[in-house]
């Protein structure tokens, strides 16, 4: 079932946009002030920029911060449809290295194991990774087993761009106002903090930064990053008897004094975690860089609580300084935006319907631009973009997931 004729040329506008952007090195980085927070991300920015130039879009703007606004204009009588937004991300995530991409495509996949890299020997099978099997006869898009693919989120960009350019090219297609938005910095939590949803215009928008074809998410961890510091005192080693204190060491055990069942490899649904991301350290100094997340907000408060528990509880014992924390929240559990606001969930549930999709509607184990924008005074839930095992070198795509997501914008927004 298809309500939007993806011809052959379409799949290879398709793809081809989507291998461009994934080449285009553009991982952000948590250290930096600045926004974008790293260099690179210009890059692509200004390249998406041409290209919606190119394609016709109207009003299309990048401002001081990286953010890019564009629009497809109504082409209906009745000029009272709201404009329907579309927002996804082009930076990719500090995890893994994003520097020199070479994407793979494999058409017509049939569940064997794929030799992503025979040098190493790097392997991409459905025997670890079951959701494989579900694209059997489909076009797959991978790594080369040395860095992540980059489809969290420039498979939403990608898609974004070419519904935008199908309804350009297809006037005879009936739809109101479309913004397109496309920000920096969204792996480090900050990807909406400059987002102007006054300029945008939009009643509503749509993240697209999901994973399985049907997702369709509005609720969302809240979410906050801590790092801790963790001073100690360097001395020769063969004059420490009774005063080295070793900051790795210390740095140990306070990393076992945090829950080790309340991790993300060992929680699951609505559970949260302490997520221990980084850890830089020497005999003098370490840092300690986590998540903290939880769906609900008492949970999440005290969680944050327990966190600062600990670091003084740490001092207590070791000497009032030898550690300190710094919380910084990120995003909060958007659910609550959405009451008596359900008919954008309805909304975008039809169009997966229409396009043959069973929607999935479920709480996100992570957070996207849009938990920020909705607390913004712009509801913006969350739909799939196709890709899998994110932030690592084992993410792919399927081409046909791809598709699917660009009948489903086109759907919205006719709608």
């Amino acid at each position: 079932m298809s309500t939007i004729e993806f011809n052959e040329m379409w799949r290879e506008k398709l793809l081809n946009r989507f291998l461009s952007y994934v080449k285009i090195y553009s991982t952000s980085d948590a250290e930096s002030e600045s926004t974008p927070s790293t260099e690179r991300q210009w890059d692509i920015a200004n390249y998406i920029v041409e290209e919606l130039k190119t394609i016709g879009l109207e009003d299309v703007s990048i401002d001081e911060h990286g953010y890019i606004m564009a629009y497809v204009p109504s082409n209906l009588e009745n000029g009272d449809q709201p404009t329907i937004g579309f927002i996804s991300h082009y930076d990719t995530s500090p995890d893994f290295s994003g520097e020199n991409v070479k994407p793979q495509v494999w058409e017509n996949y049939q569940g064997e194991d794929l030799i992503l890299n025979k040098e190493s020997n790097f392997t991409l099978s459905p025997s670890k990774f079951e959701s494989l099997k579900k694209h059997i006869g489909q076009t797959l898009i991978t790594t080369d087993g040395n860095t992540l693919l980059g489809a969290d989120d420039k498979a939403g960009c990608a898609e974004i761009v070419t519904a935008a350019e199908y309804l350009i090219a297809h006037p005879e297609i009936k739809h109101g106002r479309m913004a397109l938005g496309f920000t920096p910095d969204e792996e480090i939590g900050r990807g909406a903090h400059k987002f102007d949803v006054a300029k945008f215009g939009a009643e509503f928008a749509y993240t697209m930064d999901g994973s399985e074809v049907g997702e369709l998410e509005y609720e969302n961890f809240n979410a906050a990053g801590a790092v801790v510091k963790i001073h100690g005192l360097s001395v020769h080693p063969g004059y420490a008897f009774g005063k080295m204190v070793n900051a790795s060491l210390l740095a140990a055990e306070f990393i076992q004094s945090l829950p080790a069942n309340e991790t993300p490899s060992t929680t699951k649904g609505f559970d949260g975690f302490y997520h221990l991301m980084d850890v830089t350290s020497d005999v003098s100094e370490c840092k300690l860089q986590y998540i903290i997340r939880d769906h609900d907000d008492e949970k999440f408060e005290a969680r944050k609580k327990f966190m600062e528990e600990k670091v003084a509880e740490f001092n207590e014992k070791h000497g009032e300084g030898t550690a300190e924390v710094e919380i910084k929240e990120q995003y909060r559990n958007m659910k609550q935006q959405f009451e008596g606001k359900m008919h954008i969930i309805d909304l975008a549930a039809k169009a997966m319907k229409e396009a043959g999709i069973e929607p999935k509607i479920k709480a996100i184990r992570g957070g996207t631009d849009g938990a920020q924008l909705s607390y913004m005074g712009l509801p913006c839930p969350n739909i799939f973009a196709g890709g899998m095992n994110f932030h690592g070198p084992y993410e792919y795509v399927a081409l046909e997931s791809m598709e699917k997501a660009v009948e489903v914008i086109v759907n919205i927004v006719k709608a």
